[in-house]
């Protein structure tokens, strides 16, 4: 089931009704492949997997529930939990 009225949490956008996405910013690569790693770590927990772009200073992550084609539950509380590490 999709989330009909979808708000971002904060610092993400909503795209298109269809998914949550935000970019982080690192001093370096180093920096920002230790965050995909907790990323990657927290998504196992939760059971949903977000995709990630990793590049130099740079993490982009975006996620949305296959199974629904859109937002549900899940990516909101994955997205607050990507919050809380930084």
């Amino acid at each position: 089931m999709t989330n009909p009225n979808p708000v971002a949490p904060a610092s993400w956008s909503v795209v298109d009704g269809h998914s949550l996405r935000r970019e982080f910013k690192f001093p370096d690569f180093a920096a920002a492949l230790a965050f995909v790693n907790r990323v990657g770590e927290t998504a196992e927990r939760q059971q949903h997997h977000p995709d990630i772009e990793l590049g130099w200073g740079r993490a982009v992550i975006t996620t949305y529930t296959h199974t629904a084609n859109g937002l549900t539950p899940k990516d909101y509380a994955l997205a607050e939990a990507i919050n809380g590490l930084i």
